[in-house]
């Protein structure tokens, strides 16, 4: 069992990475990842929205939805369950950490809409994992996306200090940078399946 959950985890983190594998929460990916410690905020945030939103998902989706045969209902509850977690997290921001709560400005609310939380609670329920499952992969989904903010604001501080032609600069060299980061992740796909074979 410890085995299946660690490899879920280092999965989630590595070779199914949500935002450079599944292409899920590329909005904040590319918005706020400017510099290092408003993507490392940003991660945080949805690292701890989506380990909420399935530990509170779960339960409803086991124990009231499927138990009344409203599973067609899944999406829209749990939207709402994520729209009322990410208010809990602004609202404790604005309280304790104001800089970083300006810091993510208008990308904080825009954890609601953030595909790849919605994305971690649905394919929780459709690969049928368990709890545990579950929470395992939503942490390694918030941790590979904190791996690929974290990596990609890196790049794109390193890029702010090069001569970069006319042409390339803003949006163009932005997205090459991030399809680079994306290729380097695939060389994980071998080294995580060797480990668990």
């Amino acid at each position: 069992m410890t085995k299946e959950l660690f490899s879920i985890l280092l999965t989630a983190i590595l070779t199914q990475n949500f935002v450079l594998a599944k292409f899920l929460g590329i909005c904040p990916f590319l918005g706020v990842s400017k510099k290092l410690n408003t993507a490392v905020g940003m991660s945080a945030a949805v690292i701890f929205v989506m380990a909420l939103a399935t530990a509170v998902c779960y339960p409803i989706n086991q124990y009231l939805l499927v138990a009344n045969g409203l599973e067609y209902l899944q999406t829209i509850v749990f939207i709402l369950v994520i729209a009322a977690l990410v208010q809990l997290v602004e609202i404790i921001l604005k309280k304790y950490i104001p800089a970083l709560y300006s810091a993510l400005g208008i990308y904080l609310p825009l954890i609601t809409t953030n595909c790849a939380v919605l994305g971690v609670v649905i394919l929780n329920v459709d690969n049928g994992y368990g709890f545990a499952q579950s929470m395992f992969n939503s942490v390694g989904a918030g941790l590979g996306f904190m791996v690929a903010m974290v990596m990609f604001a890196g790049v794109r501080e390193r890029l702010e200090s090069c001569q970069i032609p006319k042409f390339m600069q803003g949006l163009p060299i932005t997205l090459v940078a991030a399809s680079l980061v994306s290729v380097s992740f695939l060389g994980f796909t071998g080294v995580v399946e060797n480990i668990f074979a």
